[in-house]
């Protein structure tokens, strides 16, 4: 056994030791400049992470006010743009021909259908009003008809040539060699417009002028994309391919969307129809059935008058259903 005095010198001794051990570990760091150290150690890393921060802010910033320059500039530009003229119409339809030779054209052709209507014994009015619409309403029409079938002809290809570039780009190969990739390849009438940007390029014309040019050709939402993405990417910079591949993935959501909406207004487009074409079936219902009963329409001068408030009328009624039936998307 130890004495009570052994005893109680150990406990104090160790008592001291860890004392002395606790007073070393908070106050060392204090005295050895270590805790300065680390304190100063940490106020450049937050320095250096706060530069980094705020320099990255700025570079997003500088690059959102650069985008939407390009776009408020893209902007003004289709604000200003002029009247739409008859030789863009037909640029749009798909002809080359002259101004003048298509007014000529149509000249000869309401000269010819008015002296028609004229020799089946009709009045001078009525042969008037059917050189008019057969001389302007009706080639009008037509160019029309064109442009728009032409147009949705074009959207079912330009997901695909986009996704030419986008392929072309990411092996590789340059814009202008994309561009002319499609030139060659693709079905018309994206050909034919690609071809143009070719063209155009050979001679020096910007691209962005030259997408321009083909978006008053070809007046769609799907090529006003493409040229603002060409044109950001231009000014700004950036993953041109991954923008590009995007856009496909918004036309091809676009094209579902319209086959939805197709779809849905299938039954209210079948109705129109049949009540459009209704009045016009009777008429010759009635005229193979009764000749003698419906001819007053067109021996009478107010059976005549009649007919044309009756046609006035029905054009205004299919007017009417076109509008309820078409939706915008």
């Amino acid at each position: 056994m130890l004495s009570p005095q052994l005893v109680e010198v150990a406990v104090i001794f160790l008592a001291a030791i860890s004392v002395g051990g606790i007073a070393y570990v908070l106050i060392m760091p204090f005295v050895s400049g270590e805790r300065t150290t680390e304190k100063r150690l940490k106020s450049v890393a937050d320095g250096r992470t706060v530069s980094t921060q705020r320099g990255a802010a700025e570079a997003i910033s500088t690059r959102k006010t650069q985008v939407e320059d390009v776009l408020k500039e893209l902007e003004a530009k289709q604000k200003s743009k002029k009247r739409m003229t008859m030789k863009s119409r037909l640029r749009q339809a798909g002809f080359t021909i002259s101004v003048k030779f298509f007014y000529i054209v149509c000249l000869i052709f309401g000269l010819f259908v008015g002296a028609v209507v004229l020799l089946t014994g009709s009045s001078p009015i009525v042969s008037g009003l059917a050189f008019f619409a057969s001389s302007v309403g009706l080639p009008r029409w037509v160019i029309a008809k064109l442009a728009k079938r032409r147009q949705k002809q074009f959207t079912k290809e330009f997901a695909n040539s986009i996704d030419i570039i986008v392929r072309g780009i990411k092996t590789g190969l340059p814009l202008n060699d994309c561009l002319q990739i499609i030139a060659q390849e693709a079905a018309e009438p994206v050909r034919g417009e690609f071809v143009e940007i070719v063209e155009q390029q050979s001679v020096g014309v910007p691209l962005s002028k030259a997408f321009e040019r083909m978006y008053e050709r070809m007046p769609l939402q799907e090529v006003n994309f493409f040229s603002i993405v060409i044109a950001i990417q231009q000014q700004t910079g950036g993953n041109l391919a991954e923008a590009l591949e995007n856009l496909s993935n918004v036309l091809r959501g676009r094209q579902k969307l319209e086959g939805k909406v197709q779809a849905f207004s299938a039954e209210a487009k079948t109705s129109a129809a049949i009540v459009g074409s209704l009045p016009v079936v009777v008429l010759v219902a009635i005229s193979i059935l009764n000749p003698s009963y419906i001819m007053l329409l067109w021996t009478e001068e107010i059976g005549k008058l009649m007919l044309m408030c009756s046609a006035v009328w029905m054009f205004i009624g299919v007017l009417v259903m076109r509008k309820m039936i078409n939706f915008d998307y």
